[in-house]
């Protein structure tokens, strides 16, 4: 591993992060907050901290040109989130936002990760710089912090294409421009603009100015925090529940599409089978909640079931009801929503629609082989067959998913957690979701866990954002090594 390129790369992560500190400090400031300070020291020691780890670079008398390979691509991808995180939480520190070090990790590590689980018990008592820096965590989580740098790695003569492929979400990371930096730029100018008109639908609709800014930028990036205890509750707004309802749709579908209703290519785009699929499961877990609670006798409208469905299934975690009060059939599907996720390609986390398809159509393929053993079968996928690394890819996140997930439940409960709890806590903290069940259930928050239990939820939010293969390389011994 290329060790000067790792740190070069995380210099300049770093120095994104603390340059955004700069928009809620000037918040801070006009409010007169006592947040003020906390946002100045932060800024101070991300600077720092950004220089030392550009130092050696800055020595060197060598060409800082150079390709960045696998090694430097997860070493930049994974550690580049921890580093991101750990600068990120100073303010919360600083401001006296929880009871230690470690909420403040787990609360910004649930922002970047687009996770949406929080500590806080009290939310509209913080001041405003505070909350804007939570959304804002959210928001450059979402599209993802090395996607942004991307744009600017070439200027520095690196070649990233392999921080692409560790970095956007989904089975394959397809360039969308024969150019990197023109990707990164378009995705990020789609990301933009859908926050942008969120934002003014949600302004005209009531709410204020800050407060439309901020859930934009929480939907946008399917992350779920909100500037309010009650979420969108809150507002008790049907025209806000259904902008945002839309906006957390459009959020989980997979942002190549986009370029494809640029195009006018509406054929190709409507010909999809993730995006059919993904709508499928959304209409149908609907249906089925609908009528669970019909059959039990709870008075439920359609837009909060909805609301709900898509809520979880794209991972942002936003909630209008306690659900956690609903028949036990009706959790049970959101925690299989919460397994299965938005689409590959999306802010979206969970397993991704695309790898359950994969998945079917593999096993599809299996069973016909044993009815037909002479024949050749092929996996498909949007009509084109699916290439054996694909399915490897899929199968082995798969297991890894599952062990992570029985794993982390394991240890979880062996701090006294109720397993349901535990489980809906690694679950929830595993596909970026938010709330759980029980007492981690969508009124309730994580404060009450243990330290370690937050640390151990903190890995999982990032093992999940970075779709778990990044992570687990940068366990292995190997990866450090020529």
């Amino acid at each position: 591993m290329k060790i000067k390129i790792v740190l070069g790369i995380h210099a300049l992560i770093c120095l994104i992060v603390t340059l955004a500190m700069f928009l809620p400090l000037g918040i801070a400031i006009y409010d007169r907050s006592y947040d003020a300070k906390a946002f100045a020291g932060s800024i101070a020691i991300g600077l720092a901290v950004s220089f030392m780890l550009a130092l050696p670079v800055l020595m060197s008398k060598e060409k800082f040109k150079q390709h960045i390979g696998i090694r430097e691509g997860v070493g930049v991808t994974g550690f580049s989130w921890v580093i991101a995180s750990a600068i990120g939480a100073l303010p919360h520190y600083l401001a006296g936002v929880g009871n230690s070090y470690a909420d403040a990790f787990f609360e910004t590590m649930s922002g970047f990760s687009t996770t949406g689980a929080t500590i806080l018990t009290e939310i509209e008592i913080l001041p405003r710089g505070i909350l804007l820096w939570r959304s804002l965590t959210h928001w450059m989580g979402g599209m993802g912090i090395i996607v942004l740098s991307l744009a600017v790695l070439p200027f520095l003569g690196l070649r990233g294409i392999e921080l692409y492929k560790a970095e956007v979400p989904g089975v394959t990371a397809e360039k969308l421009t024969p150019r990197l930096q023109q990707t990164a730029k378009r995705l990020w100018s789609v990301y933009v603009m859908l926050t942008l008109l969120e934002t003014f639908f949600l302004w005209i609709g009531g709410m204020s100015f800050f407060d439309a800014f901020a859930h934009s930028c929480s939907t946008i990036a399917t992350g779920g925090f909100s500037t309010k205890n009650n979420s969108i509750a809150f507002f008790n707004s049907a025209y806000i529940e259904w902008i945002i309802i839309i906006f957390m749709f459009v959020s989980g579908i997979n942002f190549s599409l986009f370029f494809l209703l640029a195009a006018k290519k509406f054929r190709e785009l409507f010909e999809d089978e993730e995006l059919k699929i993904y709508i499928a499961i959304t209409l149908i877990a609907t249906g089925l909640i609908v009528l669970a609670l019909y059959l039990s006798g709870y008075g439920v409208m359609l837009r909060e079931v909805l609301f709900h469905v898509v809520s979880v299934m794209t991972t942002t975690g936003f909630i209008t009801r306690d659900y956690n009060l609903w028949p036990e059939f009706t959790k049970c599907i959101f925690l299989i929503l919460m397994l299965i996720g938005a689409s590959g390609g999306s802010t979206g986390g969970g397993f991704k629609v695309s790898r359950i398809i994969i998945l079917f159509r593999q096993l599809e393929a299996g069973i016909m082989r044993l009815l037909h053993p002479r024949a050749v079968i092929i996996p498909r996928f949007n009509g084109r067959s699916i290439q054996q690394s694909t399915l490897d890819n899929a199968s082995a996140f798969f297991v890894l998913y599952m062990l992570i997930l029985v794993l982390g439940t394991l240890l979880t409960t062996a701090f006294g957690v109720e397993i349901l709890t535990a489980f809906s806590g690694v679950l929830t903290c595993l596909s970026n979701v938010g709330p759980g069940l029980n007492s981690l259930g969508p009124v309730e928050n994580f404060s009450h866990l243990p330290d370690a239990v937050k640390w151990l939820f903190s890995f999982c939010m990032l093992a999940g954002r970075l779709e778990l293969f990044a992570v687990i390389l940068l366990l292995l011994p190997k990866t450090y090594m020529k």
